[in-house]
């Protein structure tokens, strides 16, 4: 395979806009640019805040999808159900949107919030489902020591799988991990850092949660998942239904554990329909997004030029960067 032109990556582009049922991250509106390319769909939808560098391994699995095409794989993925930092009173019609689902991610440490809004949510998953699994993601929300009257407090009623990257920096990780009993899992100290390694080297996490589009694509999560020798969770970045077929594969390929890749229930609408949950399991299909959408959603002409600056910024990054464009030029 050749590079694909910055040309035709544009002249293959769809960019839309995904209204949110939850806000989530801070957004209420989700963008991506969409490929239409010709081994399948890619997605390209780095978080607003990522720069170019980071961002060029966004598009670096969009181009993977599009004109290299996903690795084979087959058959369905344990899903994670994920709760948004909701008030209590909210958390029954988030958990309605996740019928089967055995495993839940719930979001705490949210700016503005407190200690007592996480345990409130907490519990009251507890409460609706008694027997499901519980995880907690602080998204780098908490010092060591707030992390450590956090652990005690939401697992007191209960044990937690894990609390996903629960402090900002790998040596908070490390210390953290000596002084609780719940396990650690990390998230962007692999997917944001330089050394993706690093977290293993220290011993910081028991569990690393992985993102193929941060980490350019599903070959390049693949192989950084399996020289991690870390146990893995699969998770999304917040994808569209394009971008939920690369993570199907990747977690499909890796083993994961309950995959966080059930999000497309965090839209009002997406491009495609939305993939039926079969006990708690979503099939591994490649999507092919409906016109009707693709217009009904597309962003309107001043975002639109906006995210392909974006590509513009990325695409000389690219080199070096990415295993599609070695394995193209190799």
């Amino acid at each position: 395979m050749h590079v694909p032109t910055l040309e035709d990556i544009l002249d293959r582009a769809h960019v839309v806009a995904l209204p949110m049922a939850v806000r989530f991250r801070g957004v209420t509106t989700r963008e991506a640019l969409l490929i239409d390319g010709p081994a399948g769909w890619g997605e390209f939808s780095p978080f607003l805040e990522y720069a170019p560098r980071e961002a060029a391994a966004w598009l670096n699995a969009g181009i993977e999808a599009a004109y290299l095409g996903l690795p084979a794989a087959e058959g369905a993925v344990e899903v994670n159900g994920t709760v948004p930092a909701v008030p209590a009173s909210e958390v029954e019609a988030v958990l309605a949107r996740f019928p089967g689902v055995r495993t839940f991610k719930i979001k705490v440490a949210e700016q503005g919030q407190t200690l007592a809004d996480d345990i409130s949510r907490v519990n009251r998953v507890r409460e609706l489902r008694p027997d499901a699994v519980l995880r907690v993601d602080a998204n780098r929300g908490w010092t060591v020591a707030e992390a450590v009257e956090a652990e005690r407090a939401l697992s007191a009623t209960g044990p937690l799988e894990y609390m996903e990257q629960p402090c900002a920096s790998v040596a908070e990780l490390a210390e953290l991990r000596s002084l609780v009993a719940t396990p650690i899992a990390a998230d962007e100290s692999i997917r944001r850092a330089a050394d993706p390694y690093e977290v293993a080297r220290r011993e910081a996490a028991q569990i690393a949660v992985v993102k193929q589009a941060p980490l350019g694509g599903v070959r390049n999560l693949v192989r950084i998942g399996r020289d991690l020798g870390l146990e893995l969770t699969v998770a999304s970045a917040l994808d569209t239904a394009v971008g939920i077929d690369a993570g199907l594969v990747a977690a499909k390929l890796t083993g994961s554990r309950a995959a966080g890749l059930a999000t497309q229930r965090l839209f009002l609408e997406d491009v495609a329909p939305e993939r039926t949950l079969a006990d708690g399991s979503l099939p591994v299909t490649r999507t092919t997004p409906e016109p009707e959408r693709l217009h009904g959603l597309r962003a309107a002409n001043e975002r639109r030029e906006w995210w392909f600056e974006r590509v513009r910024a990325c695409y000389p990054l690219l080199r070096g960067n990415t295993e599609v464009v070695s394995d193209a030029n190799g």
